[in-house]
């Protein structure tokens, strides 16, 4: 199956330190469960309600990882954009979220090495109630 994208390209040469991008998604119960699915982590707190109501987190919360996916969004498709290769990135997985917290990516420029077109961005995931959820850095290539 092929999906076709339309987008503007952004060039290695336009991004400068300071610029910021976000992406913006409202978590569900279906996506805890395809997450699950595609990567076999079927850890009870994800997806019994029942066990989870017996942890610190009083109910079903969604998989640190996939909250923290979303930030590959604005890396692919927004900043630096298409044509970026992911190098590494670290997490910090600090509130967890829950079925219905609608949570934003947000990235910013704080390196270039041009010699290389290597971009370091601070990474960062915030809640409706605007506490970050996942904190980190990214280190990408873009071609």
């Amino acid at each position: 199956m092929e999906i076709r994208v339309i987008r503007k390209e952004r060039m290695y040469e336009e991004i400068q330190i300071g610029d910021t991008d976000s992406f913006t998604k409202t978590i569900t119960d279906y996506d805890i469960v395809q997450f699950a699915r595609l990567t076999g982590d079927f850890n009870p707190v994800h997806l019994d309600s029942e066990y989870a109501k017996n942890t610190p987190f009083k109910e079903r919360i969604a998989h640190g990882i996939l909250s923290g996916s979303i930030i590959s969004t604005v890396l692919g498709m927004k900043l630096p954009g298409t044509n970026t290769i992911y190098l590494s990135q670290n997490f910090r997985f600090l509130v967890p979220v829950k079925i219905g917290d609608t949570i934003e990516a947000n990235v910013e420029v704080v390196e270039k090495w041009d010699d290389k077109r290597i971009i370091k961005l601070k990474t960062q995931v915030k809640n409706q109630h605007d506490e970050t959820v996942v904190d980190g850095e990214a280190v990408v290539m873009k071609r």
